[in-house]
Protein backbone atom coordinates (compact mmCIF):
# COMPACT_ATOMS: atom_id res chain seq x y z
CA UNK A 1 0.00 0.00 0.00
CA UNK A 2 1.28 3.45 -0.93
CA UNK A 3 2.76 5.23 2.10
CA UNK A 4 0.69 8.30 1.21
CA UNK A 5 -2.57 6.33 1.11
CA UNK A 6 -3.95 7.46 4.49
CA UNK A 7 -3.01 11.12 4.04
CA UNK A 8 -4.36 11.22 0.48
CA UNK A 9 -7.57 9.48 1.51
CA UNK A 10 -8.07 11.95 4.38
CA UNK A 11 -7.65 14.92 2.01
CA UNK A 12 -10.12 13.50 -0.54
CA UNK A 13 -12.52 12.53 2.23
CA UNK A 14 -12.50 16.15 3.39
CA UNK A 15 -13.31 17.19 -0.19
CA UNK A 16 -16.31 14.84 -0.36
CA UNK A 17 -17.59 15.85 3.07
CA UNK A 18 -17.38 19.54 2.11
CA UNK A 19 -19.57 18.76 -0.90
CA UNK A 20 -22.14 17.18 1.41
CA UNK A 21 -21.93 20.10 3.84
CA UNK A 22 -22.69 22.46 0.97
CA UNK A 23 -25.62 20.27 -0.11
CA UNK A 24 -27.33 19.16 3.11
CA UNK A 25 -30.36 18.15 1.02
CA UNK A 26 -28.51 14.86 0.41
CA UNK A 27 -28.79 13.92 4.08
CA UNK A 28 -32.31 15.33 4.33
CA UNK A 29 -33.50 13.42 1.26
CA UNK A 30 -31.93 10.21 2.53
CA UNK A 31 -33.71 10.48 5.87
CA UNK A 32 -37.08 11.79 4.63
CA UNK A 33 -38.35 8.57 3.05
CA UNK A 34 -37.49 6.30 6.02
CA UNK A 35 -39.04 8.82 8.42
CA UNK A 36 -42.16 9.02 6.23
CA UNK A 37 -42.41 5.21 6.27
CA UNK A 38 -41.95 5.21 10.03
CA UNK A 39 -44.79 7.71 10.48
CA UNK A 40 -47.02 5.92 7.98
CA UNK A 41 -46.66 2.44 9.43
CA UNK A 42 -46.76 3.45 13.08
CA UNK A 43 -49.67 5.90 12.95
CA UNK A 44 -51.70 4.49 10.03
CA UNK A 45 -51.06 0.74 9.78
CA UNK A 46 -49.56 -0.03 13.19
CA UNK A 47 -52.86 -0.62 14.95
CA UNK A 48 -53.88 -3.29 12.45
CA UNK A 49 -50.58 -5.22 12.44
CA UNK A 50 -49.97 -8.05 14.89
CA UNK A 51 -46.34 -7.84 15.95
CA UNK A 52 -46.05 -8.90 19.60
CA UNK A 53 -46.14 -7.13 22.96
CA UNK A 54 -43.65 -4.32 22.22
CA UNK A 55 -44.59 -0.93 20.74
CA UNK A 56 -44.78 -1.10 16.96
CA UNK A 57 -42.24 1.70 16.52
CA UNK A 58 -39.75 -0.42 18.47
CA UNK A 59 -40.57 -3.48 16.33
CA UNK A 60 -40.34 -1.45 13.12
CA UNK A 61 -37.17 0.57 13.71
CA UNK A 62 -34.55 -2.09 12.70
CA UNK A 63 -36.10 -2.46 9.25
CA UNK A 64 -36.38 1.31 8.82
CA UNK A 65 -32.67 1.64 9.64
CA UNK A 66 -31.80 -0.78 6.83
CA UNK A 67 -34.03 1.14 4.41
CA UNK A 68 -32.20 4.33 5.48
CA UNK A 69 -28.87 2.73 4.58
CA UNK A 70 -30.16 1.44 1.24
CA UNK A 71 -31.47 4.94 0.42
CA UNK A 72 -28.19 6.58 1.40
CA UNK A 73 -25.84 4.41 -0.64
CA UNK A 74 -27.56 5.43 -3.89
CA UNK A 75 -25.88 8.81 -3.41
CA UNK A 76 -22.50 7.07 -3.25
CA UNK A 77 -23.08 5.76 -6.77
CA UNK A 78 -24.21 9.20 -7.94
CA UNK A 79 -21.15 10.93 -6.44
CA UNK A 80 -18.82 8.40 -8.06
CA UNK A 81 -20.61 8.73 -11.40
CA UNK A 82 -20.31 12.52 -11.26
CA UNK A 83 -16.57 12.32 -10.57
CA UNK A 84 -16.06 9.79 -13.37
CA UNK A 85 -17.95 11.94 -15.87
CA UNK A 86 -16.15 15.07 -14.70
CA UNK A 87 -12.75 13.51 -15.31
CA UNK A 88 -11.64 13.82 -11.67
CA UNK A 89 -10.33 10.25 -11.53
CA UNK A 90 -8.34 10.73 -14.74
CA UNK A 91 -6.89 13.95 -13.35
CA UNK A 92 -5.85 12.16 -10.16
CA UNK A 93 -3.86 9.64 -12.22
CA UNK A 94 -1.43 12.39 -13.23
CA UNK A 95 -0.91 13.45 -9.62
CA UNK A 96 1.41 11.87 -7.04
CA UNK A 97 -1.35 10.36 -4.92
CA UNK A 98 -2.34 6.80 -4.08
CA UNK A 99 -4.67 5.54 -6.80
CA UNK A 100 -7.06 3.77 -4.45
CA UNK A 101 -7.45 6.81 -2.17
CA UNK A 102 -9.97 8.39 -4.57
CA UNK A 103 -12.17 5.32 -4.31
CA UNK A 104 -11.80 4.86 -0.55
CA UNK A 105 -12.67 8.50 0.09
CA UNK A 106 -16.09 7.89 -1.47
CA UNK A 107 -16.57 4.73 0.60
CA UNK A 108 -15.73 6.55 3.84
CA UNK A 109 -17.99 9.44 2.84
CA UNK A 110 -20.82 6.96 2.45
CA UNK A 111 -20.19 5.58 5.94
CA UNK A 112 -20.13 9.07 7.48
CA UNK A 113 -23.23 10.32 5.63
CA UNK A 114 -25.21 7.19 6.49
CA UNK A 115 -24.21 7.50 10.14
CA UNK A 116 -25.72 10.99 10.25
CA UNK A 117 -28.92 9.77 8.57
CA UNK A 118 -29.23 6.83 10.97
CA UNK A 119 -28.86 9.11 13.99
CA UNK A 120 -31.59 11.40 12.64
CA UNK A 121 -33.96 8.46 12.11
CA UNK A 122 -33.28 7.04 15.59
CA UNK A 123 -33.96 10.44 17.17
CA UNK A 124 -37.28 10.67 15.34
CA UNK A 125 -38.14 7.14 16.51
CA UNK A 126 -37.35 8.12 20.10
CA UNK A 127 -39.70 11.09 19.76
CA UNK A 128 -42.37 8.64 18.53
CA UNK A 129 -41.97 6.37 21.54
CA UNK A 130 -39.07 4.04 20.74
CA UNK A 131 -37.43 2.77 23.89
CA UNK A 132 -34.73 0.18 24.55
CA UNK A 133 -33.17 -1.09 27.74
CA UNK A 134 -30.18 -2.49 25.84
CA UNK A 135 -26.77 -1.90 27.39
CA UNK A 136 -23.64 -0.44 25.85
CA UNK A 137 -22.41 -3.79 24.49
CA UNK A 138 -25.72 -4.48 22.77
CA UNK A 139 -25.71 -1.02 21.17
CA UNK A 140 -22.10 -1.55 20.05
CA UNK A 141 -23.12 -4.86 18.48
CA UNK A 142 -26.00 -3.13 16.68
CA UNK A 143 -23.63 -0.40 15.46
CA UNK A 144 -21.16 -3.04 14.25
CA UNK A 145 -23.79 -4.92 12.26
CA UNK A 146 -25.15 -1.72 10.71
CA UNK A 147 -21.58 -0.67 9.88
CA UNK A 148 -20.91 -3.96 8.08
CA UNK A 149 -24.21 -3.74 6.23
CA UNK A 150 -23.47 -0.17 5.15
CA UNK A 151 -19.95 -1.09 4.03
CA UNK A 152 -21.22 -4.07 2.03
CA UNK A 153 -23.91 -2.03 0.26
CA UNK A 154 -21.47 0.82 -0.35
CA UNK A 155 -19.13 -1.47 -2.29
CA UNK A 156 -22.13 -2.65 -4.29
CA UNK A 157 -22.87 1.02 -5.04
CA UNK A 158 -19.30 1.54 -6.26
CA UNK A 159 -19.87 -0.82 -9.20
CA UNK A 160 -22.70 1.11 -10.93
CA UNK A 161 -21.09 4.37 -9.87
CA UNK A 162 -18.04 3.47 -11.94
CA UNK A 163 -19.73 1.67 -14.83
CA UNK A 164 -23.14 3.34 -15.36
CA UNK A 165 -23.81 5.18 -18.60
CA UNK A 166 -26.24 7.70 -17.13
CA UNK A 167 -27.23 9.34 -13.86
CA UNK A 168 -30.44 7.31 -13.77
CA UNK A 169 -28.49 4.10 -14.26
CA UNK A 170 -26.12 4.98 -11.42
CA UNK A 171 -28.93 5.38 -8.90
CA UNK A 172 -31.43 2.79 -10.14
CA UNK A 173 -29.57 -0.18 -8.62
CA UNK A 174 -30.70 0.89 -5.14
CA UNK A 175 -34.42 0.37 -5.81
CA UNK A 176 -34.36 -3.43 -5.30
CA UNK A 177 -32.28 -2.93 -2.13
CA UNK A 178 -34.84 -0.48 -0.74
CA UNK A 179 -37.68 -2.86 -1.64
CA UNK A 180 -36.04 -5.94 -0.08
CA UNK A 181 -36.98 -5.08 3.56
CA UNK A 182 -40.67 -5.12 2.56
CA UNK A 183 -40.36 -8.88 1.91
CA UNK A 184 -38.75 -9.65 5.24
CA UNK A 185 -39.54 -9.55 8.95
CA UNK A 186 -39.04 -5.77 8.98
CA UNK A 187 -42.73 -4.82 8.98
CA UNK A 188 -44.59 -8.01 9.96
CA UNK A 189 -43.58 -11.46 11.25
CA UNK A 190 -42.77 -13.79 8.36
CA UNK A 191 -45.12 -16.39 9.88
CA UNK A 192 -48.05 -14.33 8.53
CA UNK A 193 -46.85 -14.67 4.91
CA UNK A 194 -47.95 -17.32 2.38
CA UNK A 195 -45.57 -20.26 1.87
CA UNK A 196 -43.38 -19.20 -1.11
CA UNK A 197 -43.13 -15.60 0.10
CA UNK A 198 -42.25 -16.74 3.61
CA UNK A 199 -39.58 -19.09 2.25
CA UNK A 200 -37.96 -16.17 0.43
CA UNK A 201 -38.34 -13.79 3.38
CA UNK A 202 -36.82 -16.26 5.85
CA UNK A 203 -33.78 -16.88 3.66
CA UNK A 204 -32.79 -13.45 2.46
CA UNK A 205 -30.19 -11.29 4.26
CA UNK A 206 -32.46 -8.51 5.54
CA UNK A 207 -34.55 -10.81 7.75
CA UNK A 208 -31.58 -12.19 9.70
CA UNK A 209 -30.08 -8.71 10.15
CA UNK A 210 -33.42 -7.19 11.23
CA UNK A 211 -34.05 -10.04 13.68
CA UNK A 212 -30.56 -9.66 15.14
CA UNK A 213 -30.88 -5.90 15.67
CA UNK A 214 -34.39 -6.32 17.09
CA UNK A 215 -33.26 -9.01 19.56
CA UNK A 216 -30.25 -6.98 20.68
CA UNK A 217 -32.34 -3.88 21.30
CA UNK A 218 -34.94 -5.96 23.17
CA UNK A 219 -32.23 -7.61 25.31
CA UNK A 220 -33.16 -11.02 23.89
CA UNK A 221 -30.73 -13.80 22.82
CA UNK A 222 -29.97 -13.28 19.13
CA UNK A 223 -29.53 -17.02 18.50
CA UNK A 224 -28.35 -18.15 15.08
CA UNK A 225 -29.68 -15.03 13.35
CA UNK A 226 -26.63 -13.01 14.38
CA UNK A 227 -24.25 -15.47 12.71
CA UNK A 228 -26.46 -15.69 9.63
CA UNK A 229 -26.61 -11.90 9.43
CA UNK A 230 -22.85 -11.55 9.82
CA UNK A 231 -22.25 -14.24 7.19
CA UNK A 232 -24.50 -12.40 4.73
CA UNK A 233 -22.79 -9.05 5.39
CA UNK A 234 -19.28 -10.46 5.07
CA UNK A 235 -20.15 -12.54 2.00
CA UNK A 236 -21.72 -9.59 0.19
CA UNK A 237 -18.80 -7.37 1.23
CA UNK A 238 -16.13 -9.72 -0.12
CA UNK A 239 -17.88 -10.30 -3.46
CA UNK A 240 -18.83 -6.63 -3.95
CA UNK A 241 -15.34 -5.42 -3.02
CA UNK A 242 -13.69 -7.81 -5.50
CA UNK A 243 -16.03 -6.78 -8.34
CA UNK A 244 -15.67 -3.08 -7.49
CA UNK A 245 -11.86 -3.24 -7.55
CA UNK A 246 -11.87 -5.09 -10.89
CA UNK A 247 -14.24 -2.47 -12.31
CA UNK A 248 -12.12 0.37 -10.93
CA UNK A 249 -8.89 -0.95 -12.45
CA UNK A 250 -10.57 -1.40 -15.82
CA UNK A 251 -11.84 2.17 -15.74
CA UNK A 252 -8.50 3.79 -14.84
CA UNK A 253 -6.30 1.50 -16.98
Amino acid sequence: MNTHFFGDTAVLLGRSMRHIARSPDTIITTAVMPIALLLLFVYVFGGAIKHGPQAYVTYLLPGILLITIASGISYTALRLFTDMQGGIFQRFQSMPIARSSALWSHVLTSLAANLISLVVVVLVAVAMGFRSGAGALAWLAVAGILFLFTLALTWIAVIPGLSAKSVDGAGAFSYPLIFLPFISSAFVPTSTMPGPVRAFADNQPVTSIVNTVRDLLAQQPAGTSIWTGLAWCLGILVVAYALAIVTYHRKIA
